[in-house]
């Protein structure tokens, strides 16, 4: 399986990693991982072209099931991803920084 844990995630993110939220905008909005972008796991199958294949890619949700199932997607697809562990949910537990309200980056 295709998946890393919250401290690898957060070393990743420190560095500019590129992360893609699979929640629903409902969902987003109520708190993302800053710079996250929102493509709903519902999407993602007609906007992979987005995403590039030259670089890690990291899914996360709110506990880490919607974002293991589109990441073995994109593996199958040829992308590097990597489903957070624990997702959003772990994220915020940990007392990382959570993004509220914004749809900056929303589909």
């Amino acid at each position: 399986m295709r998946e890393v844990p919250l401290a690898a995630f957060a070393a990743a993110h420190c560095d500019g990693a590129i992360v893609v939220d699979v929640r629903e905008p409902g969902e987003y909005v109520g708190g993302h991982v800053p710079g996250a972008t929102l493509v709903p796991m519902g999407q993602l199958s007609s906007r992979v072209h987005e995403l590039p294949k030259d670089m890690p890619v990291y899914l996360i949700c709110a506990s880490g099931n919607r974002s293991l199932a589109m990441t073995n997607v994109l593996v199958r697809a040829g992308y590097d991803a990597y489903s957070v562990i624990g997702g959003t949910g772990a994220w915020t537990r940990a007392g990382h920084p959570v993004v509220m309200g914004s749809r900056r980056n929303a589909a």
